[in-house]
């Protein structure tokens, strides 16, 4: 039965995650907005909504290793995996998108939560600091949007519904934001029983199981948006995802609870995750596309990142 729920999840995530898609690239063109900044925001929050739902749960479970390592794991997965399946299945064409400043907030807050980790365990005044710089970057991004809402309104997008209706629109995002996290409670929790009968720690269900389990939402609105060749939201729901899941998840979980994090996430996880956002460096700094090739770089980085937590 948990192996048919794995696959019910899976779907859920899948219709989800086009429906959230369809959702911020209509919205942006009736906005005026980029679908770069609609992902970076609405998409971005949507499909972090999972990893929330799975910190708070585990604080409440007494299973903290699994909680910063569900948020760890999922960060490394959202660049090596989420972007290196769908690069290596249809290409992503970044070249043409301007996603520097984005990446630098992404940066800047690897940077910050890995420092704020040595200070662990993560209590009211990280999160005090983690969420105030949450906000400065979604008013400065906002902001941006609506100084370029001119420029961005005359972006052609392909795929994109001229006709659909605003209530449509509303359809498709709720069914995005509710169904993302649905499907990946349903995926994540019986994943979980399997992987327990194996004997795996909390921290390896944690980096490895529950991690991908979360990051699907992300790897489904990725794989569509790649296929409806709008890198701009795949590239933008991968850099704003990870900045929520840091500032913004572990920001609420520690208002709620005390989050310690392990010795093993700061002498190597932690790093590993820095070095994951280091590697975006050629697709937006230098306007590389990333194409087959680079997806299955990252991908075959990805597994051998897994085969060195497992063994």
């Amino acid at each position: 039965m948990a192996w048919i729920l794995v696959f019910f999840g899976l779907v859920v995530l899948l219709v989800a995650g086009d429906s959230l898609v369809k959702a911020a690239v209509n919205l942006a063109l009736r906005m005026g907005i980029s679908p770069f900044m609609v992902s970076l925001t609405v998409v971005a929050f949507g499909t972090s909504a999972p990893e929330l739902f799975i910190v708070l749960s585990a604080l409440a479970d007494n299973a903290p290793d699994l909680a910063v390592g569900n948020i760890i794991g999922s960060n490394i997965a959202n660049v090596l995996l989420v972007l290196g399946l769908p690069a290596l299945a249809a290409g992503l064409n970044t070249a043409g998108y301007d996603t520097r400043k984005a990446f630098a907030y992404m940066i800047a807050t690897t940077v910050l939560f890995i420092a704020l980790a040595f200070l662990a365990p993560f209590t009211w005044w990280h999160s005090a600091i983690l969420l105030t710089f949450l906000t400065f970057i979604l008013f400065d991004q906002l902001g941006d949007a609506g100084r370029n809402s001119e420029s961005n309104k005359s972006e052609p997008l392909e795929g994109v519904n001229l006709e659909m209706r605003g209530w449509t629109i509303t359809v498709y995002l709720i069914l995005g934001i509710i169904g993302l996290p649905i499907g990946a409670t349903i995926l994540v929790a019986n994943a979980e029983l399997i992987a327990r009968d194996f004997g795996v720690s909390e921290t390896v269900i944690g980096l490895t199981l529950v991690a991908i389990g979360t990051s699907l939402p992300e790897l489904a609105t990725t794989t569509v948006a790649a296929i409806r060749k709008q890198a701009d939201v795949a590239l933008g729901n991968i850099i704003g995802s990870n900045m929520f899941n840091l500032l913004a998840v572990v920001g609420i979980a520690a208002l709620v609870s005390p989050v310690p994090v392990a010795s093993q996430f700061l002498t190597f996880d932690l790093w590993v995750m820095l070095a994951a956002s280091l590697v975006l460096i050629p697709f937006v700094l230098f306007h590389q596309n990333i194409g087959r090739i680079w997806g299955l770089s990252l991908t075959v980085i990805y597994l051998a990142y897994l085969l060195l937590v497992l063994f």
